[in-house]
């Protein structure tokens, strides 16, 4: 029986150092104590640095050091040098590296070495009968978990993916060379169109274990894909919604919700709001307020894309009020770089973001203890375990929503009003599938469109959102004087 093992191990800060001789300027001594039966151990190490050329004709020097650097384990802990060598090579090969990545790559061969250990197959054999091979076999694994349900086929689709990726690594150098054939390989040419409606096509090199998972799309399942299934929630449960939010006074999550619901706004963009971006009074003709996000606004954006997110008058006064709330100041006094215009606006109680910006991401950091970055984790923590729990005891015990179904929602509601306005004919259906795509940050039509038709697949037509928005503002409004005053 195999220990139980360990999925995948991540290491807060690393460094990359070598051996270097005790004469070396940038050396630094190291002491491994004597053990029981190991005598005291001196070296002296340094980081590894690498010239690359610069623009000023001066080398640039790169250092190799990384935050939440993944590592694979054996069932014993015991670390896998290959694939170790594997991820830290891929790491070196990006100027930033997102470490998400790898650490899906780490966890994708972890599940590889489970089964080597769980079968005894030897990675490096690759004898001639082709079904005995480490690839052929781990193909026919993922195939049968999917057969037995134990594996979603996009699950096997990737962690196949990433097994296939350190076996080209490994051959290209030069830590493997087969006796036969890791797999067969062909050309495949694929066809699709981009963000302008282009048609592409592009060559791409599969093998026969690499794993197909079909995507079934349900156009009456009451989602939309939109870079994901997105449920937008009808007016009833975006009302039972906001009523557990005022119910369970915490500012800090009710914002967020409305934020995303009345702009739009990706959960990663109202996350990382800085306490700037709402200090100013609006000018009294001003129905919204226009914030600049994307690359130097210190507000993220989906693929960096520089947008303009518009936030409705009365939401963005609640966001400044809270922002000069006591409650607030208290949380930035707790944060790392203290209380400040440049400090996030949402903050846990421990003075913690709730998404750290990208860019402070990939800022090394010697002094980083944690195993995992801020993404969003405590407001999906308080969707299941508070907001969920709420609506169902009170509503539907089938309620269910995911952050990103809130900028659905926002889409569908904004459509609405732009298709009342079509069939009052006081716009074309052209400008009100403009008006859409310009508010959701669409780069293709064709995703604008997905909400332009949603309803006519839907067996519901919405009441006027207008009054539904009045409905729980009023709402929210009622709850918002004592939840400011609660405990920060």
């Amino acid at each position: 029986m195999l220990n139980p093992p360990i999925k995948c191990a991540v290491l807060p800060a690393f460094i990359l150092t070598e051996t270097c001789d005790a004469a070396d300027p940038l050396g630094i001594k190291r002491v491994i104590p004597a053990g029981a039966q190991r005598a005291e151990q001196t070296y002296h190490m340094r980081e590894v640095a690498k010239a690359v050329d610069s623009h000023g004709g001066y080398p640039k020097w790169v250092k190799f050091n990384y935050n939440l650097l993944p590592l694979v384990l054996d069932s014993r802990g015991v670390l896998w040098d290959a694939a170790t060598i594997y991820i830290l090579a891929r790491c070196q090969a990006h100027l930033n590296p997102d470490m998400t990545t790898f650490q899906s790559i780490a966890e994708d061969l972890s599940i590889f070495m489970r089964f080597l250990e769980e079968f005894e197959v030897d990675y490096l054999a690759f004898p001639r009968f082709k079904l005995q091979r480490p690839t052929y076999r781990f193909h026919g694994y993922l195939k049968n978990r999917i057969l037995q349900r134990k594996t979603a086929p996009a699950t096997a689709k990737r962690t196949m993916g990433s097994v296939i990726g350190f076996y080209r690594f490994l051959v290209a150098e030069g830590m493997l060379v087969p006796e036969n054939p890791l797999w067969e390989d062909r050309d495949q040419y694929l066809t699709f169109k981009d963000a302008r409606g282009l048609s592409i096509s592009k060559r791409v090199n599969v093998t026969d274990v690499s794993i197909r998972a079909p995507k079934q799309l349900d156009p009456y399942d009451g989602c939309i894909s939109d870079g994901e299934r997105l449920r937008p929630l009808p007016q009833n449960e975006q009302e039972w919604l906001f009523e557990a939010l005022a119910g369970l006074q915490n500012p800090e999550m009710l914002l967020i919700h409305l934020l995303v619901v009345t702009s739009g706004a990706r959960i990663q963009t109202a996350l990382t709001l800085r306490v700037a971006d709402v200090r100013n009074e609006l000018p009294d003709s001003a129905r919204e307020f226009r914030c600049k996000a994307g690359p130097g606004t210190g507000i993220d954006t989906k693929n960096n894309k520089q947008l303009t997110i518009h936030i409705p008058r009365w939401v963005y006064e609640m966001l400044r009020k809270y922002a000069f709330s006591d409650r607030a100041a208290a949380r930035r006094s707790r944060a790392k770089g203290g209380n400040n215009d440049d400090q996030y606006l949402f903050l846990t109680q421990q003075g913690s973001p709730y998404y750290q910006q990208k860019a402070e991401s990939l800022r090394f950091d010697p002094d980083f203890d944690r195993r995992y970055r801020e993404r969003g984790q405590a407001l999906r923590m308080f969707i299941r375990d508070r907001v969920i729990p709420w609506v169902r005891q009170r509503h539907a015990r089938d309620f269910h929503y995911k952050p990103h179904d809130l900028r659905a929602t926002y889409g569908m509601n904004l459509t609405d009003v732009q298709l009342a306005a079509v069939e009052r004919n006081e716009k074309t259906l052209s400008q009100a599938r403009d008006f859409v795509r310009v508010r959701m940050g669409h780069e293709s039509s064709a995703t604008t469109d997905l909400y332009l038709n949603f309803r006519s697949n839907q067996a519901t037509v919405y009441a006027a959102v207008d009054g539904h928005e009045a409905y729980f503002r009023d709402l929210i409004e009622k709850a918002w004087r004592g939840a400011l005053n609660a405990e920060a």
